[in-house]
């Protein structure tokens, strides 16, 4: 008797507390498993990740205020950490600013911003399209890592979710330099001196 093989089937299931992500028929090591993970992305980016960082976001004012009296302690506050003790926190973040720098000749375009009105960078918006981090991907329970199939795929999701809020972010046809603006975003933090690198999903020029 011929002994068959039998090809399993994906299915990609999402909910409000994790989202699912199994095997398909067009995972390989070329990382064919980019259109599930893009679906993923499309169907909760906008629904559910947006949303998740809003209702949880800490103004970026009060979280330096708060990290003032130990990265740990505002953590446990107002984070997530990701990685055992050794790990970073996790924060969603909001606020009102003033970009008082903006560099958009390199590829990891950035802005500069003050949040306390002393003409001094108190942190730094990644605009992309370059951007470093996974703060979008492991600030909510949205995405939890034991439905993924492995590190890798984990890792797509987070530069997929990067990308994805970049294309929301003005252009470099919108200068912000000079602007007040609202912004909505994720960062994280590894230690108390350094200054916030983060990833917004919305920057909205305020005037």
């Amino acid at each position: 008797m011929k002994i068959t093989t039998l090809v399993a089937v994906s299915l990609l299931a999402v909910s409000v507390s994790g989202c699912k992500l199994v095997k398909t028929n067009k995972d390989d090591a070329t990382g064919a498993a980019a259109e599930p993970i893009a679906e993923l992305v499309e169907t909760t980016f906008d629904a559910k990740l947006v949303p998740a960082l809003s209702q949880k976001a800490v103004d970026l004012t009060q979280l330096r205020d708060a990290i003032k009296s130990g990265l740990d302690k505002a953590g446990e506050s107002h984070g997530v950490r990701v990685g055992g003790a050794g790990g970073g926190w996790n924060f969603a973040v909001k606020g009102t600013a003033n970009v008082i720098n903006e560099n958009r000749a390199s590829k990891a375009a950035v802005a500069d911003i003050d949040i306390d009105g002393d003409g001094k960078a108190d942190a730094t918006l990644q605009l992309g399209p370059v951007v470093k981090g996974s703060a979008l991907r492991d600030t909510t329970a949205l995405y939890d890592f034991s439905t993924f199939r492995d590190q890798i795929e984990y890792a797509r999701l987070g530069r997929a979710l990067n990308d994805k809020a970049v294309s929301k972010l003005p252009t470099a046809d919108t200068p912000l330099k000079g602007k007040k603006i609202n912004f909505l975003g994720a960062v994280v933090i590894r230690s108390a001196t350094e200054q916030p690198l983060i990833m917004p999903v919305s920057i909205e020029v305020a005037q």
